[in-house]
């Protein structure tokens, strides 16, 4: 059974007391950058067990009276149709899931703004969507020369130049789909205005990792490496803390090598407010407290030894598919060899490959690759399936998994054999699809439709949400169909870095 590392009462009561002290030192408002989620912050959780993937949604509920939240999203991004690779959706569509997502949990908010606007077509369209759905929207423009030129940043014809948002809560949160939105720019042109108006401001940083009070080369502050990798971050002992407090703290590379002209920036917006408190290094400026929250280390460490190895996975994969670059393989590689980590720490990984070598061998003579794949439950038991003319691997897997939990014998059919031979003519008599073999998404439609008439199908379907976080190896890569059944399950998979047939167009 899995371990609980990590105390989500406790975190919230440390991270609540920690922002609302920052306000309190800046007098009458904070803007604060979210970094990273803000909700479903599944790599969060994986590192640390017990971790709520919502705890941060938590968090402003708790502060709810006393915020207003801010969407930053970047033009470009728009424009060029930027993916998140977690959802698989671009990050406008991604903006516009955050706003359903918060107003679900009775959150709304205050505005949408589009950052380094230049009329960018798919810009203008989504803006116009926004607002015809009543969402507020602004507009900040570029800064020729920023962050270097600060004379030119910290003037009307720099952050003065862009709109100002009319906030009202002592603490704005400020934060976006993902990387390179555009949130400290914004919070950076914010101050420049409220201070302009003579209202005190300041600013912090939220973000969960690196975890600033654990080692350099905690497992933990690993894993964010490794999940970092594809964007050459990497962590490091804050220096300007170390010199101006002799305390060693953990922050990474882009917050250390931009502070010197963040500082200068900070003291020119508040240079007349000679009583506000000014930051002497990145450190400073956070408020984050997940440190805090973890009450059992020896857990967390195997936890987030474990992510190092389903990101090699991923990247591998990745690269295998023309997406990610060797170097990013070869850097997770090495921080797995730091920690000592192999790929078959995985428990499943040793055996799904078995399984693969266990259908090859019976169908030995036979054309085809045969494919194996593996899933933990979450008491410790380990399922197993594989290909066959009737369905995929992932496929098998599923329905033996719900079987076991379920208590089904092995005998028993869940899907009417009189449905897979009506879905394989469909696809391959009509469809004309290369194989009449069903993928999971179809398989768990199946498994939808039997139900309907068999009572034992019924059962198993329902223990489906019982695979949720489940550990998962295939050894091929998921055809499309695969991977978002595997996805909807919400189980943590990896794969080998090996195509599933000779094709090169797989549907």
């Amino acid at each position: 059974m899995k371990k609980t590392g990590f105390d989500n009462e406790k975190y919230l009561k440390e991270q609540t007391a920690a922002i609302l002290d920052r306000v309190k030192k800046f007098g009458n408002k904070l803007y604060l950058e979210f970094g990273g989620k803000l909700c479903f912050d599944y790599h969060a959780a994986r590192v640390l067990p017990g971790y709520d993937h919502n705890v941060k949604i938590r968090l402003l509920q708790l502060l709810k009276d006393k915020i207003d939240i801010v969407l930053c999203i970047y033009a470009g991004d728009i424009e060029r149709g930027r993916v998140r690779g977690d959802f698989g959706i671009t990050y406008d569509a991604a903006t516009l899931k955050l706003i359903d997502d918060l107003r679900k949990w009775g959150l709304d908010i205050l505005a949408v703004l589009i950052t380094r606007f230049t009329n960018q077509q798919a810009a203008v369209i989504f803006k116009n969507k926004l607002e015809r759905r009543g969402v507020k929207v602004y507009l900040h423009y570029p800064i020729e020369g920023y962050p270097a030129d600060v004379d030119l940043a910290v003037s009307d014809k720099g952050f003065g130049k862009n709109e100002y948002i009319v906030t009202k809560n002592p603490i704005v949160v400020v934060t976006g789909p993902g990387p390179g939105s555009g949130k400290l720019a914004t919070c950076l042109s914010q101050l420049y205005h409220e201070h302009k108006r003579g209202v005190n401001v300041g600013y912090a940083k939220f973000e969960t990792f690196p975890i600033w009070n654990l080692p350099l080369k905690h497992p933990i502050n690993v894993a964010y490496e490794a999940a970092t990798a594809d964007i050459q971050d990497f962590n490091l002992v804050d220096p300007f803390h170390l010199n101006k407090y002799n305390k060693t703290a953990i922050n990474y590379n882009r917050d250390v090598e931009s502070f010197p002209i963040l500082k200068l920036i900070l003291t020119k917006i508040l240079n007349k407010d000679a009583n506000l408190p000014m930051y002497n290094s990145p450190t400073d400026m956070g408020v984050n407290r997940a440190g805090f929250g973890i009450v059992e280390d020896k857990v967390v460490q195997e936890a987030a030894k474990q992510e190092l190895i389903r990101r090699y996975f991923r990247y591998n994969t990745e690269y295998v598919l023309g997406i990610e670059k060797k170097e990013t393989v070869d850097r997770v590689m090495l921080l797995m060899e730091e920690l000592g980590v192999k790929v078959t720490d995985r428990k499943v990984v040793e055996v799904a490959r078995a399984a693969a070598e266990e259908a090859e061998a019976k169908g030995k003579g036979n054309e085809g690759i045969y494919c194996g794949a593996a899933m933990e439950l979450k008491d410790d038991r380990i399922i197993t399936g594989k290909n066959s003319k009737l369905m995929h691997a992932a496929s098998s897997l599923v329905l033996n998994a719900v079987k076991v939990l379920a208590n089904i014998p092995d005998e028993i059919l869940l899907l009417s054999p009189h449905i897979i031979n009506q879905i394989g003519r469909l696809k391959e008599g009509i469809l004309n699809t290369e194989s009449e073999s069903l993928d999971l998404e179809e398989t768990l439609i199946a498994l939808a439709i039997s139900a309907t008439t068999n009572h034992t199908a019924e059962i198993a379907m329902q223990k489906l949400t019982d695979l949720k976080s489940c550990e998962v190896h295939i050894t091929h890569i998921p055809t499309p169909g695969d991977e978002v059944g595997l996805k909807r399950l919400g189980v943590n998979l990896t794969c080998d870095g090996k195509f599933s047939s000779p094709n090169l167009f797989i549907t």
